[in-house]
């Protein structure tokens, strides 16, 4: 029976979808070349919160748990498990004051309305996975970018989403690279459950009800050994998934 709602209900929410992509398109570019990067942000950050909206169409739910005093006047990179693309708009909108961009391939940088022109102008990272020096390179300059202006780098380093919630393995290469060039960034593991649950049935339906958790532990600075550093935070990541 709640498969069968769903499609409907899908059909309502990809209409909401398209319309404030579409919508906040043209804002981003008015907010950008008119007024500036904050600007961008800024409107970036509410499009996220709309993109959020739109779910609740489909029941779903948010519970973003940081209790923590988290410097702003440090760079952080954020490590966190990967279940969908749904993973994205609220780390942008509770993460916001800690200007979170992202390491996401590179066709997420084309063809997307509000998406790709994001991810092409807010200082993200964009890597060919077929191209590991192009690769290296992006994430060298996202790193560094962090490093000189206190922003955060948000990186998924199972390298592709968990369609069960099951964390896979990390990949260790591109966050070493991270580590390496912003050295004195903090870094923050976060936990998301549920989020998978969204595409419980892949693209079409949508799934309904799902409530989406995210977790942030304590930072752990970015000193010692990287491998250890990795299992650490591996570590944190994982012990806060409940795989269902």
């Amino acid at each position: 029976m709640q498969k069968i709602l769903s499609y409907p209900l899908t059909i309502i929410f990809f209409i909401l979808f398209g319309l404030v992509l579409v919508i906040f398109h043209p804002i981003q570019w008015i907010c950008l070349k008119v007024f500036g990067y904050n600007a961008h942000k800024g409107s970036v950050s509410i499009l996220n919160w709309f993109i959020m909206r739109c779910t609740n169409v489909l029941g779903t739910r948010y519970r973003f748990e940081n209790n923590l005093n988290i410097p702003t006047n440090r760079p952080l990179i954020i490590v966190t498990n990967h279940q969908s693309m749904y993973d994205i708009p609220p780390i942008i909108w509770y993460m916001r004051k800690y200007h979170p961009k992202f390491v996401s391939k590179i066709e997420l940088g084309k063809g997307i309305p509000s998406v790709s022109y994001n991810l092409r102008h807010s200082g993200s990272a964009l890597i060919d996975r077929k191209d590991p020096k192009q690769s290296i390179a992006e994430l060298q300059r996202l790193a560094k970018y962090i490093e000189e202006n206190n922003r955060s780098a948000v990186i998924f380093p199972e390298g592709t989403r968990s369609r069960t919630g099951t964390p896979k393995p990390f990949r260790t290469t591109g966050l070493k690279v991270m580590m390496k060039n912003a050295p004195s960034a903090l870094i923050v593991p976060i936990s998301i459950n549920n989020s998978w649950k969204l595409l419980r049935y892949g693209k079409f339906p949508m799934g309904l009800g799902s409530h989406v958790r995210f977790d942030v532990h304590l930072p752990i600075e970015n000193k010692g050994n990287a491998d250890e550093l990795i299992a650490q935070i591996e570590k944190q990541v994982v012990s806060g998934v409940k795989t269902q």
